[in-house]
């Protein structure tokens, strides 16, 4: 298992931002892929973000492209992600996952789930 523990969900007003933020309780924490999915009512959960252990350009839903950015500090075993103009849409409880496949954008290739942390946007 790979605690994750995610924090920073609140009630925000659209065109507003938020910061969330996902501690993992695990060694060579550097070498994970990592990332953020969320989950409205009724809906499924989806991709929001991803984040590699090799580097490279993070990967983004077309929904959030340019607006949110996903970031790590491998030093502090955390990934967060940075949510600006947020809209009525955006609201979800937001999950970090890790250990994945470099690449992946599925919930079921990630191995490693927080327990969520909601976020509401209001209009």
């Amino acid at each position: 298992q790979v605690p994750l523990v995610e924090s920073g969900g609140g009630l925000v007003q659209a065109g507003g931002s938020l910061r969330l933020s996902c501690v993992a309780s695990v060694r060579r924490f550097s070498m994970y892929n990592l990332g953020w999915f969320r989950q409205a009512p009724g809906k499924e959960r989806e991709f929001v973000a991803a984040i590699w252990w090799s580097g490279g350009r993070p990967l983004y839903a077309d929904s959030v492209k340019g607006r949110f950015t996903i970031s790590r500090d491998n030093a502090k075993n955390t990934v967060s992600l940075q949510m600006n103009n947020l809209k009525p849409e955006d609201t979800a409880v937001y999950y970090c996952a890790a250990g994945a496949p470099l690449g992946a954008t599925t919930t079921s290739e990630y191995n490693y789930w927080g327990q969520g942390t909601q976020v509401t946007v209001s209009s």
